[in-house]
């Protein structure tokens, strides 16, 4: 989708309204053992790439419209902790789940999480 590229650092997500649907970003939709799961990729300044494994480079965009694309007849499978994407420089990650599948672990914003660190566990 393409947007702006603000930073996303605390102070500028504070100050601008709507950052992470106004900036630049890839969403993917997964079907899991915990429902669907909402995983999106966030542009900011200075990133201006994001790729996945299975489409390569995805951003940036060409044009100004929304691209988009379907996977229903290529399932894509990525075990636990495999790799699905990257920034090129780096940047978040929104992850949105159905309600009631996930028992979340004690997390606060600002919170320092880690590769292979576990962030839920379903019901």
């Amino acid at each position: 989708m393409p947007g702006e590229l603000f930073s996303v650092n605390p102070l500028t997500a504070q100050n601008v309204p709507g950052l992470f649907a106004r900036n630049e970003r890839v969403v993917t939709i997964f079907d899991t053992s915990a429902g669907k799961v909402a995983l999106v990729l966030v542009g900011a300044t200075i990133v201006a790439s994001i790729e996945t494994v299975w489409s390569g480079n995805i951003t940036p965009p060409a044009g100004k419209y929304v691209q988009h694309w379907q996977h229903e007849d290529e399932d894509i499978f990525l075990d636990k902790g495999e790799e699905m994407g990257r920034f090129k420089l780096g940047s978040t990650v929104i992850l949105c789940f159905e309600a009631d599948k996930l028992n979340f672990e004690d997390l606060s914003a600002g919170d320092l999480t880690r590769l292979g660190e576990v962030l839920a566990k379903q019901f």
